[in-house]
């Protein structure tokens, strides 16, 4: 039962994150790129594969500091 409570955390976690890096970057990148930028498909793409990037990374090293301090039991 607590692996899917640990794999819940992180599935939020890395929601979180995404959501936070979209909502940062892409009023970044609506001003210095312009808005045409993110209507092309190859560009939608790299915009969204370093936000899973940014995600995986992020969750991960949340969910080994959770486990360094004791927080979750895997």
């Amino acid at each position: 039962m607590e692996r899917i409570w640990i794999i819940t955390i992180a599935v939020l976690i890395f929601l979180a994150i995404n959501f936070l890096y979209y909502k940062g970057m892409n009023g970044y990148v609506k001003k210095a790129f312009g808005k045409k930028w993110l209507t092309v498909y190859g560009n939608k793409v790299y915009f969204w594969q370093s936000s899973i990037f940014v995600s995986i990374a992020g969750t991960a090293l949340i969910m080994f500091f959770l486990k360094w301090i004791n927080v979750l039991p895997f």
